[in-house]
C-alpha cells in the first residue's frame, strides 16, 4: 500500500512557511544585533541569508521534482552518492537533528505557556531524594522543569496522533496555523509601526558601543548569519512528503519559492518593527526583544500578546515537523535499510504511522533526558554539511544523469546552486574554526562539530546490519 497524493500547493506552502517560522525570529534579533552594531547590517543580513536559503531550496526542488518519492534528502542521497550516504543521512535525523529540533520548537512552547499557567517544577533536593530509591534515574531523565517538559511531549504526542490518523487532516491543519500564523505577524507589524510610540531614527543609528571592523566584522557577519540561517532552517521539510504531493514537479518548486519569498519578507517587516520601537544598543542588551518592543507600544498586555503568538507559531513548526521528518525514517525502513515495522502504510488511515509514532516517542525521550539542545547544537555541523552535499549532488546527478527528465530546472545554473554550496564550505570551515578554539580556549570540553560527526558515524554498524539482513531477506 503507497501513500496518498494529499498535499496540493497551498498545504505545501504552509508545510515550508510553518517549517521555518519558529521562534527564531522572536529570539535572534537581539544576539544578531549585539554581534552587528548596525540596523542596516542586520537587515541586510536577513535579506542575504533569505537569498542564501533560497538558493539551496531551488537547487533541492530541481532534484524533488526528478525523484518525487517520499522521503526527501534519503532518496535523494541514494541518487547521488548511493546507499551508505543517504542511510548515515536518515540515521542522523532519526536519532539527532529531526526529533532534537522537533523537541527543543516544542519546548519553547511549553516555556512561554508559563506565562499564562505555574507549571509543576520539581527541586534539586527532591530530584537527589528519588535518586536515592532510583540510582542514577535523576540524571537520565532529569525532573527540572517537569511542567514544561510535560506540556512539551503532550504536544507532541498530541500532533503525532493528528498525523498518524490523516495526512489530509494534518495539511489542512498546517493551512490554518499558518494562516493564523502570518496573520498574528501582521498584526504585530502594523500594531508596532503604527504605535506612534517608535522612532524612525533608530532605522539609521548605529549603536555607539559596538563597532566591530576588519576580520572582526567578518566574523560578526559570519555569527550573525549563523543565527540567521537558523531562522530560515526547515526549508527542506516540503522534499520529505514529495511522493504525497499532487503534481509535485509544479507545486514543490512553486511552494518553495513562494515559502521562503514570504518568509524573507515576513522576517524583514518584524525586524523594521522591533527597530523602529528599539534603538539597536537596546535592542542588543534585550533578553526577549518582541516582549520588550510590545510592552513599549501595549503595556504589560503586549507581553501576553506575544507569548500567544510565539506559542501559535511554535505549535504551527512543531507540527511541520512531525508531518514531514517522520518520512525520512518511513522511507528507509521501506527500503529495507531500517526496521521492517517503520516502512508500513496504515492500512485504514493511509500514513507513515509507525514511522510518525516512533518519532514521537524518541522525541519524548530526548525531552525528558533534557539533552536536545547540546544534540541540536553537536550536530548543526552536521545538518549543513548535508545540505550541502543535498546542493553538490545536483553537479552530480547532472553528469550521472544528463538525459533525465527535468520537469523543474534550478533558475542560473550552474551559479544558483554553486553560490550555496561555496557558501556551505565557507560556513562549515568557520564553525569548525571557531569550534576548535573553544575549545583550546577552554570554552567548550568538547569540539562540537566533530563530535556530531562522530554520532553520525555510529550509524555506520547498523548500517552493515540492515544491509546484510536486506541481502539475507533477498536470497530468502
Amino acid at each position: 500500500m503507497k501513500l496518498k497524493e494529499s498535499f496540493g500547493l497551498w498545504a505545501c506552502v504552509s508545510i515550508v512557511i510553518g517549517s521555518i517560522i519558529g521562534s527564531g525570529i522572536f529570539m535572534k534579533p537581539a544576539s544578531m544585533a549585539a554581534q552587528l552594531g548596525s540596523p542596516q547590517l542586520l537587515i541586510a543580513v536577513w535579506i542575504g541569508a533569505g537569498i542564501i536559503t533560497l538558493f539551496g531550496a531551488l537547487s533541492n526542488a530541481e532534484v524533488a521534482t526528478m525523484f518525487p518519492q517520499t522521503g526527501g534528502q534519503y532518496v535523494f542521497f541514494q541518487k547521488m552518492y548511493g546507499d551508505f550516504i543517504a542511510f548515515l543521512y536518515g540515521w542522523a535525523a532519526f536519532a539527532v537533528f529531526n526529533t532534537a529540533g522537533i523537541a527543543s520548537i516544542a519546548y519553547v512552547l511549553g516555556t512561554y505557556v508559563e506565562y499564562f499557567v505555574h507549571l509543576p517544577r520539581f527541586s534539586m533536593e527532591l530530584e537527589k531524594s528519588i535518586d536515592l530509591f532510583i540510582p542514577f534515574i535523576g540524571h537520565i531523565f532529569p525532573l527540572e522543569n517537569i511542567g514544561v517538559k510535560g506540556v512539551t511531549i503532550f504536544v507532541v504526542v498530541l500532533l503525532s496522533y493528528v498525523n498518524s490518523r490523516s495526512s489530509k487532516l494534518g495539511g489542512n491543519l498546517g493551512v490554518i496555523i499558518t494562516i493564523l500564523k502570518i496573520a498574528a505577524i501582521g498584526l504585530i507589524v502594523i500594531g508596532l509601526i503604527f504605535s506612534g510610540d517608535g522612532h524612525s531614527s533608530n532605522f539609521f543609528q548605529h549603536s555607539t558601543s559596538i563597532n566591530p571592523q576588519g576580520w572582526a566584522l567578518l566574523g560578526a557577519i559570519v555569527a550573525a548569519t549563523s543565527g540567521a540561517f537558523w531562522g530560515y532552517d526547515g526549508w527542506n521539510n516540503i522534499g520529505f512528503v514529495a511522493g504525497e504531493v499532487k503534481n509535485p514537479q509544479r507545486n514543490i518548486p512553486k511552494s518553495l519559492l513562494i515559502g521562503v519569498l514570504l518568509c524573507i519578507l515576513i522576517y524583514v517587516l518584524i525586524n523594521l518593527a522591533f527597530l523602529y520601537m528599539l534603538p539597536i544598543d537596546t535592542m542588543a542588551t534585550s533578553s526577549m526583544v518582541a516582549s520588550d518592543a510590545m510592552k513599549i507600544a501595549f503595556g504589560s498586555i503586549g507581553g501576553g500578546i506575544i507569548a500567544l503568538i510565539v506559542i501559535l507559531s511554535t505549535f504551527g513548526t512543531t507540527h511541520s515537523n512531525v508531518l514531514a521528518t517522520a518520512r525520512v525514517t518511513y522511507a528507509m525502513a521501506a527500503d529495507g535499510q531500517f526496521f521492517k515495522s517503520l516502512g508500513r502504510v496504515h492500512p485504514k488511515y493511509t500514513t507513515p504511522s509507525n514511522a510518525i509514532w516512533i518519532q514521537g516517542i524518541w522525541t519524548s525521550l530526548l525531552v525528558l533526558s533534557g539533552s536536545f539542545d547540546t544534540l541540536t547544537d553537536m550536530l548543526i555541523f552536521v545538518s549543513y554539511l548535508f545540505y550541502g552535499m543535498s546542493a553538490f549532488g545536483l553537479f552530480v546527478l547532472r553528469r550521472k544523469l544528463p538525459e533525465a527528465n527535468r520537469p523543474y530546472k534550478v533558475w542560473g545554473y550552474p551559479i544558483v546552486p554553486g553560490v550555496f554550496v561555496l557558501f556551505t564550505l565557507f560556513f562549515l570551515t568557520i564553525t569548525l574554526f571557531n569550534d576548535v578554539n573553544n575549545y583550546i580556549a577552554g570554552r567548550s570540553i568538547i569540539i562540537n562539530s566533530l563530535f556530531g560527526i562522530l554520532l553520525t558515524c555510529i550509524g555506520i554498524p547498523l548500517y552493515w546490519y540492515f544491509t546484510l539482513s536486506k541481502k539475507k531477506a533477498q536470497v530468502l
